[in-house]
């Protein structure tokens, strides 16, 4: 694998900056509606976490392929999980209010180390594996928005910092998780395995 660019226990981010709704087969299993225009929404810094913690019976894990950037560019690629307290989220979502408190909660954004991406953003592909089996895949084609509109839609307005990661949407397969549980996710390039990461659930 790549050398390790930022390891997960050293972040230095100011922010995640996550996109919703990004593949249509996870609108489509929750009962969203496909967005007219990008969603972005924020975690705070306090949000990053290595280590994945039982949250609630009905907080949610969310794979996705994040992005770090350096210089306002993509500059390395990792995995992480986009927790959300899915009760909270909905009753807010219903009153049409924003979404902090269902995602920007602390620990809620769990993600790997990140490797200098080399490779073309065309290849990249992510599995999530729980307990043993495959449950969300996810590849550069089944994006609604690609990561390179994805950035340039970010930076119309807003300034990314050195170490700012993208989480990039979940595909479809999110759901609730237990104390004990094993996730191992992966993003690769083609057949090459470019990250790994395993989080036991405490």
């Amino acid at each position: 694998m790549n050398n390790v660019l930022l390891e997960s226990k050293k972040y230095i981010s100011s922010k995640v900056v996550c996109i919703g709704r990004n593949y249509v087969e996870h609108i489509e299993e929750l009962n969203n509606e496909v967005p007219e225009s990008m969603v972005v929404f924020n975690k705070p810094n306090s949000a990053i976490s290595d280590t994945l913690y039982f949250v609630s019976e009905d907080c949610r894990y969310e794979a996705e392929i994040c992005f770090l950037i350096k210089a306002g560019q993509i500059h390395g690629v990792g995995i992480g999980l986009d927790l959300t307290k899915a009760d909270i989220q909905n009753h807010l979502k219903s009153k049409g209010l924003p979404w902090e408190r269902a995602k920007g909660f602390d620990n809620s954004a769990v993600l790997s180390d990140f490797v200098v991406l080399h490779e073309s953003l065309e290849t990249l592909h992510m599995t999530l594996h729980i307990n043993d089996r495959l449950i969300q895949f996810a590849n550069y084609d089944l994006m609604i928005y690609k990561p390179g509109p994805m950035l340039e839609e970010i930076k119309s307005f807003m300034h990314l910092e050195d170490g700012d990661i993208i989480m990039s949407g979940t595909p479809k397969g999110v759901g609730n998780f237990s104390v004990g549980e094993c996730f191992v996710g992966r993003v690769y390039s083609g057949d090459k395995l470019l990250v790994e990461k395993e989080w036991i659930v405490i």
